[in-house]
């Protein structure tokens, strides 16, 4: 169980963090190449997510062996992703000063094999708590909503909080439902969809419309910063609101099970 709470933390602390490279992409006026850190830092959820599928199996195989209710580490796995969230929130201006160096250093180095060549020495660790940073009140007063879509931030937390749920409700319907089990897991691929359409429709344009626009030099640096802020929060509410969801998500599965049955 300790596994599964470890890679859910790692899974949405790494994905969190990726506004934070691509802020100081911005900053560096190196969007590109931030986008190459981002890759690596998604590489690292996915190849969590790969660990946690096979986890999550045996813990759904143990529950129905031994005829127990798993709800409560299903809970403890979303608050697992809370946590990492916020833990992403704490480290962002640390993430964005490292983040600033690595791009610098990747332009220098001209691969990311290289790049962790020379950059992952002993050296280079220690010099890493020079540059830790943690929010601070006036820096937490200075993010106001003005200029930041409010339906942004809403769709965003309503598309973290899909993600959270979408595999936990769907194994927890295939175990209140037996009969429809092999729908029921099935369908969290369905759920996942939607939410990537749900962002890539609605969210990611509008992220990407108001990065342009600070690159440009036609927007607001401390706009986009704040709208970065203010995603990362609207993450932390997505997980939250996912404890409130997860157990209608799960009857609603099962309740739609039926329809995509195949007698």
């Amino acid at each position: 169980m300790m596994l599964i709470l470890l890679f859910t933390f790692i899974i949405h602390m790494t994905e969190t963090l990726s506004y934070a490279v691509r802020l100081a992409g911005v900053r560096t006026g190196k969007l590109a190449v931030a986008l190459s850190l981002t890759g690596i830092i998604l590489l690292i959820s996915r190849t969590s997510n790969l660990f946690l599928a096979p986890l999550n199996g045996g813990l759904i195989g143990y529950a129905q062996r031994m005829h127990v209710d798993v709800e409560p580490q299903f809970r403890l796995m979303i608050s697992a992703a809370s946590l990492g969230t916020a833990a992403a929130i704490l480290l962002m201006p640390t993430c964005v000063r490292l983040a600033s160096r690595a791009i610098a250093h990747l332009e220098v180095a001209g691969s990311i094999p290289q790049l962790l060549k020379t950059s992952v020495t002993v050296s280079r660790i220690k010099q890493v708590s020079h540059h830790i940073r943690l929010p601070n009140r006036g820096m937490l007063s200075a993010f106001r909503l003005a200029g930041i879509p409010k339906r942004l931030l809403l769709l965003n937390g309503l598309v973290t909080a899909i993600y959270t749920i979408g595999v936990l409700s769907a194994l927890y319907a295939a175990l209140l439902y037996p009969e429809y089990r092999e729908v029921a897991m099935n369908s969290s691929g369905l759920i996942n969809g939607i939410a990537t359409i749900i962002f890539t429709v609605l969210v990611d344009p509008q992220v990407a419309l108001i990065t342009d626009r600070t690159m440009k030099g036609g927007g607001d640096g401390d706009l986009l910063a704040r709208m970065f802020v203010y995603l990362m929060l609207s993450r932390f509410a997505g997980t939250m609101l996912s404890q409130l969801l997860f157990l209608p998500a799960a009857h609603w599965i099962a309740w739609i099970s039926p329809f995509f049955s195949v007698k």
